[in-house]
């Protein structure tokens, strides 16, 4: 594996996952953007070098293959990246139309509970 490029997906989780924390949707679609860009990048590293291509000559003999598992299932996971973005871009668009900002509030009954939390450890 090439440690600049583990030092790269390394980097896109630490960056996604900051961004995920943030409190405006812009920023968590951004931040599971990255996360999956680096999901995806760690599974073509985890199918090794590259080789020849995944096909057998005409004697049926297979040198130096590649594994093509890892490009399939990086293609499907970019299909279900595209999906789940799409969709929390409608949401984020529904929450910015109805309210006019992009922020996440503060849930009332999250309030409740770190209220009791807080007094509970006083005790």
């Amino acid at each position: 594996m090439n440690p600049f490029l583990a030092v790269v997906v390394g980097v896109l989780y630490a960056v996604g996952t900051y961004l995920v924390l943030q409190r405006l949707l812009t920023r968590v679609i951004i931040g599971l953007g990255l996360i999956a860009h680096g999901a995806n990048l760690l599974l073509l590293l985890s199918g090794g070098d590259p080789g020849e291509p995944p096909l057998a000559d005409a004697a049926g003999v297979v040198s130096g293959a590649s594994d093509p598992l890892p490009q399939a299932m990086v293609l499907t996971a970019i299909v279900i990246t595209f999906a789940v973005t799409a969709f929390l871009l409608a949401l984020a668009y529904r929450d910015w139309h109805d309210t006019r900002s992009d922020e996440v509030e503060d849930d009332l009954e999250d309030r409740r509970i770190a209220a009791l939390a807080a007094r509970e450890g006083r005790r």
